[in-house]
């Protein structure tokens, strides 16, 4: 093996141990997405999640979820939209919002 190869495995072995600590830290958030949506819908036989749009200002974050629901009673599933804002790794607000609305998660500009 020559030196680069070692040296090429060495740095993605210590990649794979050690995560960047450059992150920012919110917690899962695939857990508390996961959550949300098992709250919002108690009744539903299956459902899944699709991040559409997230913003980052320090430890905040709003996600842009869309959530596909199947109800014990309904052979279609239903499509919800929500915004979700995650305070240090906690959900701490969200808002139902339509499926065809043209929300961006941008920062809000400064006058």
């Amino acid at each position: 093996m020559t030196q680069v190869t070692r040296l090429i495995l060495s740095v993605g072995l210590a990649i794979a141990l050690f995560p960047a600590q450059t992150m920012a830290d919110t917690g899962d958030i695939g857990t508390i997405i996961e959550s949300f949506v098992t709250k919002q819908f108690p009744d539903a036989t299956n459902h899944f999640w699709v991040v559409n749009e997230t913003q980052w200002d320090g430890d905040e974050m709003v996600v842009d979820v869309a959530a596909i629901i199947t109800d014990r009673r309904q052979t279609e599933p239903t499509a919800s939209r929500f915004l979700l804002l995650i305070v240090a790794g906690n959900l701490t607000a969200s808002q139902s919002i339509p499926m065809d609305a043209a929300t961006e998660c941008t920062q809000e500009q400064q006058a």
